[in-house]
């Protein structure tokens, strides 16, 4: 039991690590957003930086959301291995 105990921990402080990279990487991508909504240097510039931020936003949190699937479905087969499949 010690063994699962120690496997969970590891997944809880992934998952932890995965949604916090996700939530540093959404300010950063909302400060750039921000940064580039009132440029005027070419008419476009703001726009096409903030879908891109939009698209890139959207690929990582599928990408964060398909991350801690796995780990949940790794954690679910280790503490069926622990229990002996019940």
């Amino acid at each position: 039991m010690a063994v699962h105990r120690k496997f969970r921990t590891a997944v809880k402080a992934e998952k932890l690590s995965v949604w916090f990279a996700w939530a540093s990487g959404g300010f950063v991508m909302l400060a750039a957003a921000l940064a580039t909504q009132d440029v005027r240097i070419v008419g476009v510039v703001g726009v096409v930086t903030q879908v891109l931020l939009v698209g890139g936003g959207i690929a990582f949190t599928i990408t964060a959301v398909r991350m801690t699937g796995q780990l949940n479905r790794k954690a679910e087969a280790a503490r069926r291995n622990v229990l002996g499949g019940l």
